[in-house]
């Protein structure tokens, strides 16, 4: 279907029927042919002279040559009569909508159905499938964007100096010029007899400009750009080659997939990391946990009562009771699994939502030996859990998920699947048990679950968060888990509701949030999660070390500000000795910008108010401030921070301070932060990421590293350097300035090469 507006033809649907060719084909849409290449045939001349006449030396050239010329398919049987009608292509990689027509029935599409480049079959052989994007509708071509051609600061600089040696040659060859009049005026005329030439003087000095132009051409280092090229390459090499970046454990080297910006590492003013998985290894664990307002994974000492710190001498948990158990796995307080085994309800209820409410793979290649196959690392974690506590995940098939209780085997209809994503922050399930009973089991974050809790939670609720803020403290990532039993009669309509709203193609993810919303209420608290993910080997020291060198480190996260803080302290973003750490934590525009301007007011120590004309500039400068000062600030106060009449305080605050910790924030905001500092600041910045989350993050900055782990290899494509540690200083402080170094005295050996040459 599509509407012809502004003379344009806008795909705003996309219908597709198997085995029907003749009607496919009437909408002309893409072939499965595309093309990767940078250039193709009639293009490469052009984009490649345009690029190479980035450099004012190339163009130079190009005009004395001028000068000197001018003087001198796949197919589908199975499935019949089946017709598709789906959004048009787009690059979202998170969402699709579609509805699959089958006889008289209608089926949802959404991104679970789509098979993606790199996505891989499990638990089952074989799958039918209809194409409905190919070629360069694909949503891969669709993420391709242009490439871009980074100029480094030595680029630059080549070519103001180039500019100005062209500039001395034009002045040389203009004295010539005259000179050459004036002796034509004088003394020109007596070589006529043997030497004809032209009587007009003032044609003669100009070919006589053009001439000098041509025989001085060696004046401007043309050869210059070809070595400095070989020089970047050798570079890059040494980046590959370096012993004291190789990761042993992984037998990976670090891989420099760029020559041309070895030598900006050493000028790098700002980075911007993401916690989870670059600060720290995000190698999750189940650590600790609330349940019904009691705290576990803390080991007591009976006789003092005091708590004592967990060592690898400490006799773990013996879970030699359940076959299944992980023996990776540690757990160091024993009174939970006595209360397993007493079969206390809210224990069980909890280790049964944990077991039933994720989307978690499993394999079971023999008797007994689970392999898990999660999504996110955080999953993993707790499915883990609950396998080692006695309820162990089996199974799933798309209406039934199968776990053993305590040894006996239980299956349960899952009757709707209620996704995660940045914005909701929680995930539901509805399943019915053998018995027949309906249950809806969610685990989130504290603040969205918190919402929606029933009003007679309020006293746990109090308990809990004690305990989250304790579990927080430490640098534990913390969820909470809760339940709400259902009514037959109402689930029944609420179920034609949905199917109604998910095979709809207009408003589908309004109608359906409104459905999550009403459902999601009135719930019941279980209790929480805490899981450990341990820092990177080296992180505090490296931050040290690019605190020293005057560099300021921006951490973009999502976990709670409790946790972010702890991190900062743990590795060295947040430190003891600052003069202050400034908390914006607001809710509401002129809240945040009055605790904006209380922390600009402290650091100056005098009332100091931003006046409306600095808000006109284009770019924040740099202010010389006595003392060391940080900044923690929420998702929800950032997103006033960024409106447009707050966004320059926000960041002359934040530039005031060495570290920057962006809490509970949302892939969005992370993108609109990275926009807010290119916009204002002149400053070459390194961004980290590692995966999904942090690709807005990662696009936007001058240089781009990813911390290679399994969650992201599909990302790895996005960077200009891939690393597997925590290398930073080595990176930063040390090849960076070697490798600017050599091209500066390469620089300074090559004019004083010329000036020799000149001169003798």
């Amino acid at each position: 279907i599509y509407n012809f507006s502004l003379y344009f033809l806008l795909e705003v649907e996309r219908k597709i029927r198997a085995n029907d060719r003749e009607y496919n084909s009437s909408f002309k849409y893409a072939t499965n042919s595309i093309k990767t290449s940078k250039y193709n045939p009639f293009t490469f001349l052009p984009l490649n002279l345009f690029e190479q006449f980035q450099r004012i030396a190339n163009a130079y050239f190009l005009f004395l040559l001028i000068l000197q010329v001018s003087l001198t398919l796949s197919s589908f049987h199975s499935c019949k009569y089946r017709e598709v009608c789906c959004e048009p292509p787009n690059n979202r990689l998170d969402r699709f909508m579609g509805t699959l027509t089958f006889g008289t029935q209608k089926y949802s599409l959404d991104n679970e159905r789509v098979l993606l480049r790199g996505c891989t079959l499990r638990n089952t052989d074989w799958c039918f499938g209809l194409v409905l994007f190919a070629g360069p509708e694909t949503k891969l071509m669709q993420n391709c964007g242009k490439s871009t051609f980074k100029r480094t600061s030595i680029d630059r600089l080549m070519n103001v100096l180039v500019l100005f040696i062209f500039g001395l040659l034009a002045l040389m060859c203009i004295i010539l010029a005259v000179g050459n009049g004036i002796w034509e005026n004088h003394a020109g005329s007596k070589f006529n007899a043997f030497l004809p030439r032209e009587e007009n003087t003032a044609f003669s000095a100009f070919l006589t400009f053009w001439s000098y132009i041509i025989i001085l051409n060696t004046v401007v280092p043309i050869s210059l750009y070809v070595s400095m090229e070989v020089i970047r390459l050798g570079n890059s090499y040494y980046i590959n080659w370096d012993r004291n970046m190789y990761h042993a454990r992984t037998d990976t080297p670090a891989e420099a997939r760029t020559t041309t910006l070895n030598e900006e590492l050493g000028q790098i003013k700002y980075i911007f990391s993401d916690k989870t998985g670059t600060l720290t290894q995000n190698i999750m664990t189940f650590n600790k946990c609330s349940i019904n307002g009691k705290s576990y994974g803390d080991v007591i000492d009976h006789y003092s009562g005091q708590r004592l710190e967990i060592t690898e001498e400490m006799t773990p948990v013996d879970f030699s009771f359940n076959r299944l158990a992980d023996p990776k796995f540690f757990f160091y307080d024993h009174t939970l699994v006595e209360a397993i085994k007493l079969g206390l309800p809210d224990v069980h209820a909890f280790f049964r939502l944990l077991a039933l409410c994720h989307t978690v793979m499993a394999e079971e290649k023999k008797e007994g030996d689970l392999v898990y196959q999660a999504q996110s690392p955080d999953e993993g974690a707790l499915v883990t859990a609950a396998r080692n506590f006695g309820f162990v995940f089996r199974s799933r098939s798309p209406e039934t998920v199968t776990i053993e209780e305590m040894g006996i085997q239980r299956s349960y209809e899952l009757l709707a699947i209620l996704d995660f994503n940045n914005v909701r922050k929680r995930m539901s399930v509805i399943v019915r048990n053998p018995e027949g009973k309906l249950s809806l089991y969610c685990k989130g974050a504290d603040t969205i679950i918190y919402e929606r809790l029933h009003p007679s939670c309020s006293e746990l609720m109090k308990v809990t968060t004690e305990h989250l803020n304790e579990f927080a403290g430490e640098g534990l990532r913390t969820l909470v888990l809760a339940y709400k039993d259902l009514d037959e009669e109402y689930f029944s309509e609420w179920k034609q509701r949905h199917h109604e709203s998910s095979v709809a193609l207009e408003d589908r993810e309004e109608n359906l949030e409104k459905l999550y919303e009403e459902i999601e209420r009135d719930m019941m608290l279980i209790g929480a999660t805490a899981i450990e993910d341990k820092l990177q080997d080296g992180v505090s020291q490296t931050i040290e070390q690019l605190t020293k060198a005057e560099i300021k480190i921006w951490v973009l996260t999502g976990d709670k500000q409790e946790t972010a803080e702890n991190i900062g302290y743990s590795c060295n973003l947040l430190r003891e000795e600052m003069n202050d750490v400034f908390f914006i934590a607001a809710n509401s525009p002129e809240e945040v910008r009055q605790e904006l301007r209380i922390s600009v007011v402290f650091i100056f120590k005098w009332s100091l108010f931003l006046q409306r004309d600095a808000c006109l500039k284009m770019l924040v400068q740099d202010e010389n401030v006595n003392g060391d000062y940080g900044l923690v600030i929420n998702g929800h106060s950032l997103a006033f921070a960024l409106e447009s009449n707050m966004e320059l305080e926000f960041l002359r605050t934040a530039c005031m301070c060495k570290t920057v910790i962006c809490c509970r924030v949302t892939p969005l905001q992370k993108a609109q932060v990275v926009e807010l500092v290119k916009k204002y600041k002149k400053a070459v910045t390194l961004a980290i990421g590692d995966g999904a989350n942090d690709v807005s993050m990662i696009k936007g900055y001058y240089w781009r590293f990813v911390q290679s782990i399994s969650f992201c290899l599909f990302y790895i494509w996005l960077t200009d350097l891939l690393k597997k540690q925590y290398m930073l200083v080595r990176y930063v402080l040390t090849l960076g300035c070697w490798f600017k170094l050599v091209l500066c005295w390469f620089m300074l050996a090559m004019c004083w090469f010329k000036l020799a040459l000149w001169l003798f």
